[in-house]
């Protein structure tokens, strides 16, 4: 009589029609949809998490590297993406800039550095700061002519594009990442 079975409700037929644009779905309870969005704070197999996310984070450098190989700008980061920073890097790999030989130039001052005669250190202390200070001339020139051409077809200058030209010229053409699109010549419009 007290602790007697209830008989089952019997599920309320509901009479209304589809509407369009409306849910159509009772409202979750609050406790349900707390339960489904409930995940632990600390993993608990941590070498599983760690592989995953190493695993993660080396497909997305592969993938960065790719675009960095093949052009494609939607993978790219940030430093590289933009239609200013396309338009630096094609100026700059269409022209030869001395800071392309400073680099193997340095390494045959340092070979030159171990013969102990005068005139070896002579020609190393000249070669050396003679190859900076030319390609500090040779970056400036080429920066005021970036940046005269940027003004005209974009509007604006960037911060931190200048920097960008500069060490784009400064690494030899083979090892540029993003790889050079165009040949020596073919000048950006």
């Amino acid at each position: 009589m007290f602790w007697s079975k209830k008989s089952e409700p019997t599920p309320a037929v509901e009479d209304h029609p589809l509407r369009p644009g409306a849910k159509n779905r009772p409202t979750p309870k609050r406790r349900d949809q707390e339960a489904a969005n409930k995940r632990p704070v600390v993993v608990t197999d941590r070498k599983a998490a760690s592989r995953a996310e190493r695993d993660a984070r080396r497909a997305s450098m592969a993938e960065t590297r790719a675009a960095l190989v093949t052009g494609d700008e939607s993978k790219m980061p940030p430093r590289d993406k933009g239609p200013i920073k396309r338009y630096i890097r094609d100026y700059v790999d269409a022209r030869f800039s001395l800071g392309e030989i400073l680099l193997p130039t340095m390494l045959l001052a340092l070979l030159l550095s171990f013969i102990k005669e005068v005139w070896a250190l002579t020609a190393v202390f000249v070669l050396v700061y003679g190859l900076i200070f030319l390609t500090m001339g040779d970056a400036f020139l080429m920066w005021r002519k970036i940046k005269g051409q940027l003004q005209a077809k974009f509007g604006t200058v960037p911060s931190g594009s200048m920097m960008y030209a500069v060490m784009r010229a400064y690494q030899i053409r083979r090892s540029r990442l993003p790889r050079p699109m165009n040949k020596r010549g073919e000048y950006p419009v």
